[in-house]
């Protein structure tokens, strides 16, 4: 597995730099809010919901009309950086969380028979 932080280009602050003064570039990482969520349980995913952990709701289903059936995955990108929690619910009823899962680190959700994993 990759890790998902990107070097990014060194940036100097204009108007921070006092004349005579020597400064090293800074460098600053950012993340990659990439994540796809794929259905390796032989049960047919009817919902799936992320938010941001810290937020208290779930908000819409992300699969809408659609389902995510076993083997296949969908691909998202998360509006900010930092932890998420999960949530499918397959078309037998049963549903599974997975709790503050850091975006920037990991690059898929995995769903299991056994539940939800991150990678």
């Amino acid at each position: 597995m990759f890790r998902r932080l990107v070097l990014v280009a060194p940036v100097l602050l204009a108007g921070c730099v006092q004349p005579g003064v020597a400064t090293a570039p800074v460098a600053t990482m950012a993340c990659d809010t990439s994540i796809r969520v794929s259905n390796q349980s032989s049960g047919v995913v009817q919902q799936l919901y992320f938010s941001h952990s810290s937020l208290n709701a779930w908000g819409a289903d992300q699969l809408g009309a659609s389902v995510l059936p076993p083997g296949r995955f969908v691909n998202y990108r998360m509006n900010n950086p930092g932890n998420y929690d999960f949530r499918v619910v397959w078309s037998n009823g049963q549903a599974a969380e997975l709790r503050r899962v850091n975006v920037c680190a990991a690059s898929q959700v995995i769903v299991t028979n056994a539940g939800l994993r991150a990678g």
